[in-house]
């Protein structure tokens, strides 16, 4: 008898467990649909690709209220004290890095470079940026304000690449940052792709995007701006080098089969590439692409608002927010987890630093080579080279976590380009040989 009540309760126990782990997993399943859904109250009409925030904010009000904190975070964030790398407080990195003039000689970059601020500063910053002045065209403009789709849908696509900015502020009045219609659709809320060169990128991929998940749109919102791209043909049609795949190998493959170079060294007249900020295309071959993770998941981590579980639109570095981006996944705590990012893009940093003295010593070396009488066809190995270091560099300089979106594919990277850098020296030594063989001779006996 007493071996039958014992069985009924391990039995009665057995239920009781399935019981609460089927009644967890249906508030699990519940969650995610909730959070797959923006529930708001309807108090006015929001207009289609309606560009101005503050026509959002009425049902919106939380939601606009910590997006409008990117426009002052720097002020609200005391940086140093959570990371030592990016961050909102704008400085000139010319300033800050001392090769860059040379390794961007011929350039607009070498002009005027700095450190970007939130996101409704977009607008103003590249309106102020000295690179082109008044002569940038549209195509510049293309994720700086929601009034970018507007212009497409009424004039066209090609005609707002071709509009110079001057024209589209002056003329038609643009004057919004980044903001809601950017990434959502006025009537349903969906996340929504407004930008066509991100479509047109995935098609010439065979991806669908009308298949995509909602989790995969929290990163595609994203990849339409924070992404390489480069200026195609005279209409300066925005286009986004994916059709061979994304990495950097990719990259340069596409642009190789092209022929193409956004402009001709200075110094050693090397046909060269400018890497944007590849955050999409870098993040897409770490660990936490492959766990499935979004941008939104560490940048705009959900939060509660009395009952309500909305996402955080003050959109920043997850080094801020480490307990809501990090620590739902991983178990440590929030020092630890900061060491581990600092660690990371301080070995990135370092990386960085060696590549850029390999570069300036192959910018050297091929100067030299070019003042000893080499030839072109001489030099063209050594300048190959060179282009080929630099687009590497360059694709970590440029892009904005300093290595932590996929660290061991930054230092895959990096030694790449310290080992094309060298090459780069090398054959520069070589083609100076067979232009000068007495001077050199002489130079190695000083």
């Amino acid at each position: 008898m007493s071996e039958n009540k014992s069985k009924r309760y391990l039995i009665f126990g057995g239920v009781v467990v399935l019981t609460i782990a089927v009644l967890a997993l249906l508030v699990t399943i519940i969650e995610r649909v909730h959070e797959g859904r923006v529930d708001y109250l309807m108090i006015t009409k929001i207009e289609p690709l309606e560009p101005d925030p503050d026509k959002w904010k009425v049902n919106f009000t939380k939601h606009y209220d910590d997006y409008m904190k990117t426009y002052r975070t720097a002020d609200l964030v005391d940086y140093p004290k959570f990371g030592k790398y990016g961050g909102p407080v704008q400085f000139s990195k010319l300033e800050e890095y001392e090769h860059l003039k040379r390794l961007w000689a011929g350039y607009p970059f070498s002009l005027d470079y700095n450190q970007a601020r939130g996101h409704m500063n977009a607008l103003q910053d590249m309106l102020d940026s000295e690179r082109l002045g008044d002569d940038k065209p549209g195509t510049c403009m293309s994720c700086k304000s929601p009034e970018v789709p507007l212009f497409m849908e009424e004039y066209g696509i090609e005609t707002f690449y071709r509009t110079p900015v001057r024209e589209l502020v002056d003329v038609h009045g643009f004057e919004h940052s980044v903001s809601c219609a950017d990434c959502h659709d006025a009537e349903t809320m969906d996340l929504r792709i407004s930008r066509p060169a991100f479509t047109e990128a995935m098609e010439r991929r065979g991806v669908d995007l009308s298949q995509a998940t909602r989790q995969e749109m929290r990163s595609y919102a994203c990849a339409q701006c924070h992404v390489e791209y480069y200026f195609k043909g005279e209409g300066n049609y925005l286009t986004f080098p994916w059709d061979y795949g994304l990495t950097i190998d990719d990259i340069e493959e596409y642009f190789d089969e092209r022929d193409f170079a956004d402009w001709v060294h200075a110094e050693t007249k090397a046909p060269m590439i400018k890497i944007q900020h590849p955050e999409f295309e870098l993040w897409s071959t770490g660990v936490h692409s492959r766990a499935n993770v979004s941008c939104a998941d560490c940048h705009m981590t959900y939060k509660r608002e009395g009952a309500v579980k909305i996402t955080d639109h003050w959109i920043r570095s997850p080094l801020v927010n480490i307990s809501q981006s990090c620590l739902t996944c991983h178990r440590q705590d929030e020092e630890e987890m900061r060491d581990r990012v600092i660690q990371i893009q301080e070995r990135t940093k370092k990386l960085l630093a060696r590549t850029e003295d390999a570069l300036i010593d192959a910018i050297d070396a091929i100067v030299e080579a070019m003042e000893a009488g080499a030839s072109d066809a001489a030099l063209e190995e050594a300048r190959q080279y060179h282009r080929s270091s630099q687009i590497r560099w360059d694709f970590i300089f440029s892009e904005n976590s300093t290595g932590f979106h996929s660290p061991q594919e930054s230092a895959r990277i990096l030694g790449d380009a310290i080992d094309y850098a060298r090459k780069a020296e090398f054959a520069a030594f070589r083609a100076m040989v067979g232009a000068d063989p007495i001077r050199v001779t002489f130079q190695n006996n000083q």
